[in-house]
């Protein structure tokens, strides 16, 4: 990414977390343009960040290889007739936009630009992202390549079909807010045990970080890790049984089945 230059068009919460990924990934400050919709808000950014945040969208597309659309979903079709006349075929536009298709942006800027279609989640701000994301029809492997390598500097990327996005969005979208919840109740349980809140909340959110890694290192199926765990008569299987009488397993399927619902009705909202 050191020889692209990025313009990030919506610097707020997302668009925030992958431009400062990238910063530091190595993405030089000189390649990176950001904007916001207000001249307050932008000098209050531009003190936060050695990248220039202005507020005018089509300057910021002229000077860039790669343009990310970070605003929210209802503002994307504005965003997209602002700049249409400044986009060319050479740049690649990369959408974070939740829930919207790569098709409506291809028929919003009424050219055959280079389109992906990007769902991140807030890990990236750490490096340990996940990106679902699939490319439209104009676009290549080598575009889709390009983003790919774009977020694979905060994290990890898998590549889908578009069908599929909605769902990326409901489970590792909206999934670290469900970890949060599981990470403050391992937190609460132990301090109902006896352990100081802050040790508690060490141990418990190392705990979920460790098992994550096993998973993603082995690739071993997680009840075969979950059984490595479990000894006959032992402590961790009469937790299971708590676990599995409180429904834990079926409400995390259902969580994950509402928010990927509600991905599919932002479309509607715009």
């Amino acid at each position: 990414m050191k020889r692209q230059r990025v313009a990030v068009l919506g610097l707020g919460k997302i668009g925030g977390i992958v431009l400062d990924g990238l910063l530091k990934s190595g993405l030089p400050p000189a390649d990176a343009v950001a904007t916001v919709r207000h001249p307050e808000r932008a000098q209050a950014l531009s003190a936060k960040r050695p990248v220039a945040v202005g507020t005018d969208n089509r300057a910021a597309v002229r000077g860039a290889d790669v343009i990310l659309i970070a605003v929210k979903p209802q503002n994307v079709r504005e965003l997209l007739e602002e700049i249409r006349s400044d986009v060319t075929p050479a740049q690649l536009l990369i959408s974070v936009a939740a829930s919207v298709p790569t098709g409506f942006i291809e028929d919003a800027l009424k050219a055959p630009i280079p389109v992906v279609r990007v769902m991140p989640n807030t890990p990236c701000q750490v490096g340990a992202g996940m990106a679902g994301i699939c490319k439209g029809r104009h676009a290549t492997d080598a575009h889709l390549d390009v983003a790919r390598q774009l977020f694979d500097t905060v994290g990890r990327s898998v590549v889908v079909d578009e069908k599929h996005m909605d769902a990326v969005t409901g489970l590792s979208a909206s999934g670290p807010a469900f970890v949060y919840i599981i990470l403050e109740s391992l937190a609460e349980a132990g301090v109902k045990v006896g352990l100081p809140r802050d040790v508690a909340t060490i141990l418990s959110a190392q705990t979920l970080l460790g098992a994550a890694k096993v998973a993603l290192d082995t690739g071993d199926h997680p009840a075969l890790l979950k059984d490595a765990v479990t000894t006959p008569a032992g402590c961790t299987i009469d937790g299971i049984l708590e676990l599995e009488e409180g429904k834990l397993r079926v409400t995390l399927i259902k969580a994950v089945v509402k928010a990927t619902q509600r991905a599919k009705e932002l479309m509607f909202e715009k």
